[in-house]
C-alpha cells in the first residue's frame, strides 16, 4: 500500500471521537483498551495485517518515558516507504488509536521502528552533534542544525546535557512551530552584549548535514 492509500486509510479512521461506521467494520482488537505492551501489540500486528504489510513479529520495550515498538519483517523497506512516510503514518495510527481509546489528554509517547531504522536516524542525530560540537569550539560561535521534530530535538538535548565530553557546551531551541532547530553553544558564552561586543552570530546550517530526512 502507498503512503498515500495509508493516508486515506488513517483520514477514514480519523481519531475516534465518535462513532466511524468504517470502524465498525475494524477488528476489535486495533482498537486498543488499558495501554499494556500486550495491547500495543495485538493492537499494531491487526493494523499490519488489515494493510497487508508483512511482518514476522512484535518486540515492544520501555525507555525511560517512552515506548519503543520494534516490527520485525522481511518486507521492511515497504513498512518504512518515501523517506519513512508509511513508517511515519503508521506510527501516527497507532498512537491516534491509543490515545482516543483510552481518552488520554495527550498522544502517548510510543516510537514505532521496522529494521532498526529508527535507531539509526537516532545514531545520524548524535553523531552531527558531536560534529558540530567541534565546530563550537574552535570558534566560539553558537550553531543552529537544520529545523526538526520534536523527537528528534529532545535527542539531541538529552545527548548533550547527559554526556561527559559535551559538559562543556548547552543547547536551546530556536523558531516557531514543530520543526524549530537547536542552537548549539559553549555554556559560558556571554548572557548579553557588553559596551563594543555583540554575542556570537548563529550560523544557519544547510541542507547537506543529513538532518533534512528526518521524519518522526
Amino acid at each position: 500500500m502507498s503512503f498515500l492509500g495509508l493516508f486515506g486509510f488513517f483520514g477514514l479512521i480519523g481519531l475516534f471521537s465518535g462513532p466511524s461506521p468504517f470502524a465498525s467494520r475494524l477488528h476489535p482488537a486495533i482498537l486498543p483498551l488499558p495501554m499494556t505492551d500486550a495491547t500495543i501489540q495485538t493492537a499494531i500486528q491487526n493494523l499490519l495485517k488489515h494493510l497487508n504489510l508483512e511482518f514476522s513479529g512484535v518486540t515492544i520495550t520501555k525507555e525511560e518515558d517512552l515506548t519503543r515498538v520494534e516490527i520485525a519483517s522481511s518486507d521492511a523497506s515497504r513498512i518504512i516507504g518515501w523517506h519513512g512516510e508509511t513508517l511515519n503514518a503508521l506510527q501516527h495510527l497507532l498512537k491516534s488509536l491509543i490515545r482516543a481509546a483510552e481518552k488520554l489528554e495527550r498522544t502517548p509517547f510510543i516510537v514505532l521502528d521496522v529494521d532498526g531504522y529508527r535507531r539509526m536516524q537516532e545514531d545520524k542525530v548524535r553523531t552531527i552533534a558531536d560534529q558540530k560540537a567541534d565546530f563550537v569550539r574552535r570558534t566560539g560561535s553558537r550553531l543552529a542544525l537544520a529545523p526538526m521534530s520534536p523527537y528528534f530535538r529532545r535527542i539531541v538535548h538529552v545527548y548533550v546535557a547527559n554526556k561527559p565530553e559535551l559538559q562543556d557546551l548547552t543547547t536551546e531551541s530556536i523558531g516557531e512551530g514543530d520543526y524549530r532547530q537547536i542552537v548549539l553553544k559553549l555554556k559560558d558564552e556571554k548572557k548579553g552584549p557588553k559596551s563594543g561586543e555583540e554575542l556570537s552570530p548563529v550560523i544557519e546550517q544547510s541542507k547537506d548535514d543529513g538532518l533534512e530526512n528526518l521524519d518522526i
